[in-house]
């Protein structure tokens, strides 16, 4: 599969469809529903804010927890992202490539980036309606998903694509994944098996909705804390 065959960030028919902000807040999923979702903290050295999500999300998020088997969990790398550090992200990964392929027209590159940076001002973290996950054990290990999370399409020479050729283990732990969040409510961008979300203007294109429920957002508390370049 390649980038031709989905529906990338950057297509004009994601930027297309507008915003009306619902104003559901955001909640800490760390102590949302009794402490229902299992977290990981390995984001929170680049920033303070990624374990928050709208709560519309986050109770899908509980929901599809229940549709997985006894000793298997989602284990939740990142949620809200807020908008300057999303633009920090993408126009880095863009640098990038327009570093490595400088025969590349700017369009090019940035359909490029958004195989794996969503362009900023669409960008469904940073509207607290997306999350970045995997499966776990109940102990919190990781099982293998044919790629790590956040492996870009250069190093994984394709593997974070949702459908992509892994292993037959890891194939079968993909559809565990999708089977659950999708019976909750939440799309998939095809090219990261790890990003899913609810409620964006990319959601709202999948599903054929009219207009998208939430907007980017600031998380107040957020105003105070650090962020750390990816």
């Amino acid at each position: 599969m390649t980038g031709d065959d989905v529906v990338l960030m950057s297509d004009p028919r994601v930027a297309a469809v507008p915003p009306a902000e619902c104003g559901e807040p955001l909640v800490d999923v760390r102590a949302y529903a009794d402490g229902a979702l299992r977290v990981d903290g390995r984001e929170e050295a680049r920033q303070d804010s990624y374990m928050y999500l709208r709560e519309g999300v986050a109770a899908r998020l509980v929901a599809a927890q229940r549709q997985l088997p006894a000793g298997t969990r989602l284990l939740i790398l990142e949620g809200y992202r807020p908008p300057a550090l999303q633009r920090r992200y993408f126009t880095a990964y863009a640098d990038g490539l327009r570093a490595a392929h400088p025969e590349w027209p700017a369009d090019r590159v940035r359909a490029a980036a958004s195989r794996y940076v969503s362009p900023p001002e669409i960008a469904p973290h940073s509207a607290g309606a997306a999350v970045d996950l995997t499966l776990a054990t109940e102990d919190g290990v990781e099982l293998d998903m044919g790629t790590r999370v956040n492996a870009d399409p250069e190093e994984s020479a394709g593997a974070c694509y949702t459908h992509a050729a892994v292993t037959p283990e890891a194939r079968a732990r993909r559809d565990l994944l999708c089977a659950a969040l999708e019976a909750a409510g939440l799309v998939n961008y095809p090219t990261e098996w790890w990003h899913w979300s609810y409620g964006d203007r990319y959601w709202a294109l999948a599903t054929g909705k009219a207009e998208a429920l939430y907007g980017p957002c600031e998380l107040p508390a957020f105003e105070a804390g650090r962020t750390h370049p990816r």
